[in-house]
């Protein structure tokens, strides 16, 4: 299995075994002589990532002589605000911190594998099914609390006798969306990162950087696709009827 690893799992394997099996313990499962995975690892490595990125960001912020790096983020900003108010209207500000991070994490985790020695955790369908829940949970807590109780009615169709039909179609629906989330981004990653990695091992030079140059398109686009579908899904739930 060590051969499989990457460098900083073997790093925390070898030194931080045992916090990993804590962390394994507290979920119900059996402790393991090597419990960090790859794809659990590179999710820390991004978080950290940006957890240094924005502090440095924070204390470069200028109004009178913004630089390159404040520019970028206030156009990312100014990207992720444009579609949240598109998609959700009025009140789009206050959901603007989850679209934002869900963006950049999934973004960041799309790319990092064109680093050497990293790979993509989006590549791994625990992580996509991850961020999927957690975009399931987010958009039915805002949709309670934009709307109290009554957002139950959402289930229940436009008629009370419509109901006990209505109800379970709903369900399967909404259950649906953490699938599509889960496969849509996981099977493009994957797919990305594996025809990525046999053009490297084919070729050295042209090939292997028009593929780099896809592989960037489809990181982006996909972490756009599933930040667009969170605002839609939090669009819905949050919309009032009149």
């Amino acid at each position: 299995m060590h051969e499989s690893e990457l460098w900083i799992t073997r790093i925390f394997n070898d030194h931080l075994a045992s916090l990993g099996n804590a962390f394994l313990g507290l979920v119900g499962l059996h402790a393991q002589a090597r419990p960090w995975a790859d794809f659990v690892v590179m999710q820390i490595v991004v978080v950290a990532l940006l957890a240094i990125v924005f502090p440095i960001l924070r204390a470069r912020l200028s109004f009178d002589r913004p630089g390159t790096f404040q520019q970028v983020f206030e156009l990312l900003y100014d990207f992720v605000r444009g579609q949240a108010e598109s998609q959700v209207g009025h009140g789009y500000r206050r959901y603007l911190p989850f679209f934002g991070t869900l963006f950049l994490f999934i973004l960041t985790s799309n790319l990092i594998g064109l680093i050497p020695a990293f790979e993509s955790p989006t590549m791994n369908a625990p992580v996509t099914l991850g961020c999927a829940m957690a975009t399931f949970v987010y958009y039915h807590l805002m949709g309670i609390w934009a709307n109290g109780f009554k957002y139950l009615g959402h289930f229940t169709g436009p008629l009370w006798w419509l109901a006990p039909l209505m109800f379970p179609i709903e369900i399967i629906s909404h259950l649906a969306r953490v699938l599509s989330l889960t496969v849509r981004l996981y099977a493009n990653m994957f797919a990305g990162e594996q025809v990525t990695m046999v053009f490297i091992k084919l070729t050295y030079f042209i090939i292997p950087v028009a593929f780099m140059g896809l592989h960037i398109f489809v990181g982006v686009v996909q972490a756009y696709i599933f930040m667009l579908l969170a605002m839609v899904y939090v669009g819905s739930a949050v919309a009032q009827e009149h």
